[in-house]
């Protein structure tokens, strides 16, 4: 029943209150030609691995300052020794700026492989909790998504919604966690009601789906909204079946369910920000939208959007404190993606970023232009009024997740890229330094990315934080990441020398997943060739 997938993505589902689940008009479906008529490509399988040495037996890396994710502050030089796919051991091995005395440093066996990282830093690989594995709106290839985010540490992808088709994701998924492919650790979450050739109208039918999903191996499911019971039957089967779950509030929808309702339902965690202002209204319960307003026109959509924050209760207020602190006691999850809508507050910066060049596909930049069939695409006539609103926008929702941080609710770190000039691993990296503009000092931004996302996945025993007996999931940089996330981009960080000559640092320089380690330099470089040649393909008469 799973081979029908339905071509959707996380910023848009169209949903009718008469449809209960699914009347499918979404992004994936809008494809980047002016004609409504083309059909979209599918998203290429990704090939046999190319890249990656390991696991080891035994590996030691020697020398560098290791961040732990658990909120701990640098430690180093350590040496970190790491067997097949577990770390078993970190070792203080002396001070820094002097010599690291040979006394205490764990010894190397014959057979041992030993990596010098001295003066670099460790981190947890990062985890994408909103990471599409392309779509089949631009028809880019797995390999492309999969090698920029090892590129930029990104050891784990919760997958939202898998809508390659479940089969085909969890083909993926398997083969990532048999390192036959260069690609991250996939956590799969499909899309509620894919599969089905009609919608789900009763909570018998939303109990049975849940129940299949999981047959087939799904880890958790995503939502955009249905009617209320419906909802509530799914996600006592989701529970009661161990599933996560995600929503994204759709606006044909919030008034339904806004985030507090669903959580009270039992939803684990919303992704972007729909359905949070709609929960701290008080002097209104729908939204004020502009009289021509048309869902479907998608300049209207993001246009009233960036009016939402600013109709909710204050910061401070009764009603902002009290969903603040009932829904951190619902133990709930935000991921707010705040880099997927950054364009709205400053188009050209993101139109215009450094990394297009060398690492969009041809595909994916003709996506990104203004087009009325392309989701995302909205820019028909953006306004500097409108990036003003989304400012405003930004600072309100902002400071939501940094209060809501600061009385101990769950933030996660996660990019939706592929969308709104969006690429995978260079907005991940984007998303944060969005989450230090919204307050989080640096180690929290990291435990954001790392532990956070690990125990929201439930997977806080395996991965999210440095420690004894978990995975071998880490990322290595020259320079100090709390100074400047910057250093984390592909493109590196662009500077002056001490030549007085303008350059960019590298990037990351390894990232592990699983004990394997791979170059990121050369994932780097096999990305540039494959925009190369696909510019070149694009010339060809």
């Amino acid at each position: 029943m799973f081979k029908r997938a339905l071509l959707s993505c996380c910023l848009l589902v169209l949903f009718t209150q008469a449809s209960p689940v699914l009347a499918l008009s979404d992004t994936a479906d809008r494809v980047e030609s002016a004609s409504p008529a083309k059909k979209p490509e599918r998203t290429t399988s990704a090939p046999e691995r190319d890249r990656g040495e390991g696991p080891y037996a035994r590996l030691i890396l020697r020398g560098g300052t290791y961040i732990s994710g658990e909120g701990a502050p640098p430690l180093g030089p350590v040496d970190i020794v790491i067997e097949n796919d577990r770390i078993v051991e970190i070792t203080a091995v002396g001070n820094p700026e002097v010599p690291i005395l040979p006394e205490g440093r764990p010894k190397a066996a014959q057979g041992d492989q030993e990596l010098d990282v001295s003066g670099m830093y460790i981190l947890p690989g990062f985890i994408d909790m909103h990471g599409h594995i392309g779509g089949s709106a631009t028809g880019i290839p797995a390999e492309y998504v999969f090698k920029l985010w090892l590129a930029h540490g990104i050891t784990t992808v919760r997958e939202p919604g898998s809508f390659n088709g479940v089969e085909w994701t969890m083909r993926h998924v398997k083969a990532a966690a048999d390192n036959k492919i260069v690609a991250p650790r996939i956590v799969p979450y499909v899309g509620f009601g894919q599969g089905l050739s009609k919608p789900v109208f009763s909570p018998d039918q939303a109990r049975k789906w849940v129940k299949e999903i999981k047959k087939a191996g799904a880890s958790g499911i995503k939502f955009f909204g249905a009617p209320p019971a419906i909802i509530a039957a799914a996600l006592a089967e989701a529970k009661l079946q161990k599933l996560g779950t995600m929503m994204h509030h759709a606006q044909l929808n919030v008034l339904g369910t806004n985030a507090l309702d669903s959580a009270r339902l039992g939803l684990t965690s919303m992704e972007h920000w729909y359905g949070l202002p709609e929960a701290l209204y008080t002097g209104q319960t729908i939204q004020n939208y502009p009289a021509h307003y048309n869902y479907q026109n998608e300049q209207d959509r993001f246009g009233a959007a960036g009016e939402l924050w600013k109709q909710a209760a204050a910061p401070g207020s009764e009603r902002w404190n009290a969903v603040r602190d009932e829904l951190i006691q619902l133990d709930f999850t935000i991921n707010p993606t705040l880099t997927i809508y950054e364009a709205t507050r400053d188009a050209e910066a993101q139109r215009n970023a450094s990394w297009h060049q060398e690492y969009t596909l041809p595909t994916l930049s003709n996506f990104f232009k203004p087009n009325r069939y392309a989701h995302g695409s909205f820019w028909f006539d953006w306004t500097t009024d409108q990036e003003i609103a989304w400012r405003e926008n930004y600072r309100l929702w902002m400071q939501f997740l940094n209060d809501y941080k600061n009385h101990g609710g769950r933030i996660t770190a996660g990019s939706d890229a592929g969308y709104i000039y969006k690429i995978y691993g260079f907005a991940y990296i984007q998303e944060l330094e969005l989450l230090r503009e919204a307050g989080f000092n640096p180690l929290e931004v990291v435990q954001a990315a790392t532990l956070n996302g690990a125990q929201a996945l439930g997977l806080a025993d395996e991965i999210g934080s440095l420690l004894p007996g978990k995975k071998a999931d880490m990322l290595i940089v020259a320079e100090n990441p709390l100074a400047n996330f910057k250093v984390l981009y592909g493109t590196g960080h662009y500077q002056l020398n001490a030549n007085n000559q303008p350059e960019r640092s590298k990037g990351v320089r390894y990232t592990i997943k699983d004990g394997v380690v791979y170059d990121a330099q050369q994932l780097l470089s096999d990305v540039r060739k494959m925009v190369e040649q696909a510019k070149l393909a694009e010339q060809k008469p």
